[in-house]
């Protein structure tokens, strides 16, 4: 082929292609594809950005918006240049704008078309999406952002509701006793995807919660998660006091005044920005307690609007309300004496025409025992028709727990059933794991991700390759662990020999286990410990060794917490675990995403029956991790012999003592008898075979029934329809 024929290079393409653009034009898309989250769940879109400036990225804790803004139109045009992004970003840029418009094909269009005209409102102390947007703390804000993600991509009709927190929760650091410390930093709104919400009349929305010390006022803001909108209120505006402007600045911050403010601004706030906004939702969604004060708005609303009765008001919002509880901890459930709920609710009490005593009585379990304060739980109960727990356990334990509610039922007919949570599977789903679904399950999983049956295809893995896979994001989490631990060493001012020791940190080829959540007691971090001397018999074993990687944050005030995370910092000092079990400060959403997506062995060891559901284990699933974990919350319904392991026989003694004892005793011998046989049992091709089939049977069994689109449906078709005036349900919710 002679030179004149040859065809032009991609990059000579790419050039051409800028005559039809202008930067200006190419930062715009850019910009676009930033101020909407579904780039958080789209690896291809998250790579451009990555792709700009790799170093800035990580630094910017993957925050695309304020990438943009510290670049120039012309220098991200010279930098796509560089890279031939342009058909990249253009293609980006038309799939969202499809995603945005094309719902017609979705399963909601299909399935839940009555809740089209009167939408689902779905609101959460907490909204975790990513690890740019600090307005979460854990585990239930984790479930609420990937509960309005599948929502968003199954089409459902659904707006959220939310605080925004200013300060966040905290940032964790440990000094050199292995102390936590908390440090609040103030989170600038232009670095974030969110804008003044509007109203019908065009301009920005405030809303009023009248209280007997006055106006507090509250601003919203709008943030896009895909197809979803979501609402987040601010009380840092003017005409707040002070101490009100900070209201909504921290995360479980404050004292219980603080809390009852927020959650009033969070019910009864929302409500009125629902209003606002115009929109008339069908459906009621009070994910926890926190936001149980909506109903008593939505009340008020009927009863001007339509002339109803409180007592008829009340019946009505009902039959439209779901209430999620996620709390078996009694001390989880806010609760708050009579001078506070009628400082906060007496003006809104006066204009639904009740008494004190009636309003207490709707947060008391006996409402004529003036001796029991209001519980949140408690009226979300009472103001809602479709109550559930988030597990099958839990949900024996909310319906013995709220039994003095309905005496005259047996425990068994308590109007509590149970869906069990799930993970949004493209937020946690390693990229190299995603192609390889792609080869062996059917080409339209990712819209079928909810069946079952889709994962069957798991079974054709080529073991070999599936292993490869596994150990290539093993590497990955070690390299990331190694760069933290040796920026914890130098943010202390340690020795330059301690930052070297952390660089060789950990060992690739050794079974390594993870254990990350938040550091409550009953979590047990440290049970392992009480077996010390025989898990470091395991630790240093020359041909089968074992390694931990912790993370998790206790709430400031929980000190017991913190001397869980300060024994198991310690250990570093200990030559028996040094190098071989370490703590990775700070567990935010990037961590989380590291750990599940490159242990071998994701540990959990809560005190049954206190772990409502948990989802960390889930994510493990995904990724080829198996689960060993006693049998509470999510994992007493999915273990089935093979797809992982199982801590004890699923009972528990009366005394806490004899429970922890006997726990920490069965977690050393299955680690010891079952978890690291299987792990170091190869056969020729150095393959373990036997734990290979284990994690196929994890991945098959486990990730539809514990995927987020399985839970979304689930509640449409139990909760959302039947509360909308759809078709009915049973309500066990199984």
């Amino acid at each position: 082929m002679s030179p004149a024929a040859t065809p032009p290079s991609a990059a000579a393409t790419e050039r051409a292609n800028w005559t039809e653009v202008t930067a200006e034009a190419l930062y715009q898309k850019l910009t676009a594809l930033a101020s909407n989250l579904w780039w958080s769940w789209r690896p291809e879109v998250t790579q451009l950005f990555r792709d700009l400036d790799p170093v800035r990225w990580r630094q910017l804790d993957h925050n695309p918006i304020s990438l943009l803004r510290e670049m120039t139109p012309d220098q991200v045009a010279e930098r796509a240049n560089e890279l031939a992004m342009y058909t990249r970003i253009n293609q980006a840029h038309r799939r969202l704008k499809e995603y945005l418009t094309d719902t017609t094909g979705t399963w909601a269009a299909r399935e839940a078309g009555v809740l089209g005209a009167r939408p689902v409102a779905y609101f959460s102390a907490e909204f975790g999406m990513h690890e740019s947007v600090p307005i979460y703390s854990g585990g239930l804000g984790v479930l609420s952002g990937d509960h309005i993600k599948s929502a968003s991509g199954l089409g459902l009709p659904l707006v959220a509701i939310g605080l925004f927190y200013d300060q966040g929760y905290f940032k964790q650091h440990l000094d050199e006793e292995g102390m936590q410390g908390e440090e609040y930093l103030n989170t600038k709104v232009e670095n974030l995807p969110m804008q003044p919400a509007l109203g019908k009349n065009g301009k920005p929305i405030t809303v009023s919660i009248d209280t007997r010390g006055g106006a507090l006022k509250a601003k919203v803001w709008l943030m896009s998660v895909g197809r979803v909108r979501l609402y987040l209120m601010d009380c840092d505006v003017e005409g707040n006091s002070p101490e009100d402007r900070e209201l909504t600045s921290r995360l479980y911050g404050g004292d219980r005044r603080t809390r009852i403010r927020q959650e009033l601004v969070l019910g009864i706030g929302g409500v009125k920005a629902l209003g606002a906004l115009g929109i008339n939702p069908g459906v009621y969604h009070l994910n926890e307690g926190h936001s149980a004060f909506a109903p008593l708005e939505v009340i008020h609303q009927r009863m001007e609007g339509d002339g109803l009765s409180f007592d008829d008001a009340l019946r009505e919002v009902a039959q439209n309300t779901v209430f999620t509880t996620h709390t078996p901890v009694p001390a989880g459930h806010d609760r708050f004496d009579a001078d506070m709920i009628e400082e906060h609710l007496g003006p809104l009490r006066e204009k639904l025409g009740i008494s004190h005593q009636q309003l207490m009585g709707l947060g008391r379990v006996e409402p004529q025992n003036e001796g029991e304060t209001f519980c949140m739980t408690v009226i979300g109960l009472k103001a809602s028709r479709r109550a559930n727990a988030v597990s099958a356990l839990h949900g024996v334990v909310s319906r013995r727990m709220w039994a003095h509610l309905w005496p005259w039922r047996v425990e068994e007919e308590i109007p509590i059933g149970h869906i069990t949570n799930g993970v949004h599977v493209p937020s946690w789903l390693a990229q190299p794991m995603r192609t390889l679904f792609d080869k062996y399950l059917p080409l339209d999983w990712p819209q079928r991700m909810g069946d079952s049956r889709v994962w069957e295809g798991m079974y054709n893995v080529d073991p070999g390759e599936l292993w490869e896979t596994h150990n290539a994001l093993k590497l990955r989490l070690l390299d990331f662990t190694r760069r933290r631990l040796s920026r914890q060493c130098r943010r202390r001012g340690e020795d330059e020999a301690v930052v070297d020791a952390t660089r060789s940190a950990l060992d690739p080829s050794a079974l390594t286990i993870g254990f990350a959540r938040r550091f409550a007691t009953y979590k047990r971090a440290d049970l392992f410990l009480r077996r010390m001397d025989e898990i470091a018999d395991l630790v240093n074993n020359e041909n089968r060794p074992v390694q931990f990687i912790f993370s998790g944050k206790a709430h400031p005030a929980d000190e017991p917490g913190k001397s869980f995370i300060k024994r198991i910092a310690n250990l570093r000092h200990d030559p028996r675990f040094a190098g071989r079990v370490v703590f990775v400060e700070d567990y935010d959403i990037n961590v989380a995403r590291h750990m599940v997506q490159g242990v071998d062995v994701w540990l959990n060891n809560p005190r049954r029956p206190l772990e409502a559901s948990g989802t960390s284990g889930m994510k493990a699933v995904l990724n080829g991790g198996l689960n060993c974990s006693i049998l509470d919350g999510w994992w007493a319904e999915a273990y089935n012999g093979n797809n992982g392991f199982a801590i004890g026989r699923g009972t528990q003694h009366v005394n806490d003592d004899i429970t922890d004892e006997r726990d920490a005793q069965d977690l050393f011998h299955v680690l010891r008898d079952e978890v690291i046989p299987r792990f170091y049992d190869r056969d020729a091709d150095g393959l373990p075979r036997a734990w290979i089939d284990s994690m196929v049977e994890s991945i098959a069994t486990l990730s539809g029934r514990f995927s987020a689109h399985r839970m979304v449906t689930d509640y449409v078709r139990h909760c959302y329809l039947p509360a909308a005036g759809g078709v009915s349900s049973e309500m066990s919710m199984r």
